[in-house]
């Protein structure tokens, strides 16, 4: 049985006071920005620092690696449920879902 090959990712989990999705940064701190976070394309270090995240309890909850793509802008999501969470929640129009031109109502 082959493996499939290692491709890149990001460490991400949700903010465990406001459910806000964060990502980690290469510094070791959280950050909102997908675009911020740290793009890991070695699998032994993914592991690691999806470890280093599970050890953070007191400020994450659910950490998980994520695909992502190299952009000139920084990692960015590869499949639709982490491009969803780059918008922020979606039972309101509120903080980052307000800024988008997407949850505007047309106007006639």
């Amino acid at each position: 049985m082959s493996r499939r090959p290692f491709t890149p990712k990001v460490v991400a989990a949700n903010d465990l006071f406001d459910g806000e999705a964060v990502w980690l940064s290469a510094d070791d701190s959280w950050t909102r920005q997908i675009s911020e976070a740290e793009l890991i394309e070695d699998e032994a270090i993914a592991e690691d620092r999806l470890l280093h995240a599970v050890g953070q309890p007191h400020i994450i909850v659910g950490p998980y690696l994520a695909d992502a793509k190299s952009t000139p802008e920084g990692p960015a999501p590869v499949h639709f449920r982490e491009a969803f969470r780059t918008r922020g929640p979606s039972n309101y129009a509120h903080g980052k879902q307000e800024a988008s031109p997407a949850t505007k109502p047309s106007q006639l």
